[in-house]
């Protein structure tokens, strides 16, 4: 299982209506797994992170007004990228063996996932679910 990060449209009294990924996008923000040991671990924690490390308990729903704070936040992650892909290979269960250039990379293409969605979300006047 993945992680999924899309694109809302507030509807009625505090509901959302997700909307379709557009072609050529990916909807990826990494393996189920990564709920803990990426987006809620120690390292993304320390970078002073609020949004990502929610995803170690639930869902996370970020409201239209704080789309901007996400991509802060998401540029702020990318910064660290040394120190979080470190604690993945130390990690058990981050997949096999890999370096930390690629567990970097693995990070960064999750990244780009979510910044695609907020930018497609700041768009519209939308927010954005990871889930």
């Amino acid at each position: 299982m993945s992680l999924s990060v899309d694109v809302y449209v507030p509807v009625g009294e505090g509901g959302i209506e997700v909307l379709d990924v557009p072609p050529g996008c990916s909807d990826t923000a990494g393996p189920e797994a990564w709920r803990t040991e990426v987006w809620g671990s120690e390292p993304v924690r320390s970078l002073g992170a609020r949004f990502l490390p929610r995803l170690a308990d639930e869902h996370l729903t970020v409201a239209p007004d704080e789309v901007s704070d996400l991509l802060a936040e998401c540029a702020l992650v990318r910064a660290g990228l040394a120190p979080i892909a470190d604690h993945m290979r130390s990690t058990p269960g981050t997949g096999p063996l890999r370096t930390r250039a690629e567990h970097a990379e693995d990070v960064s293409r999750g990244l780009d996932n979510i910044e695609d969605a907020a930018g497609r979300a700041l768009a519209i006047g939308g927010g954005v679910i990871i889930w």
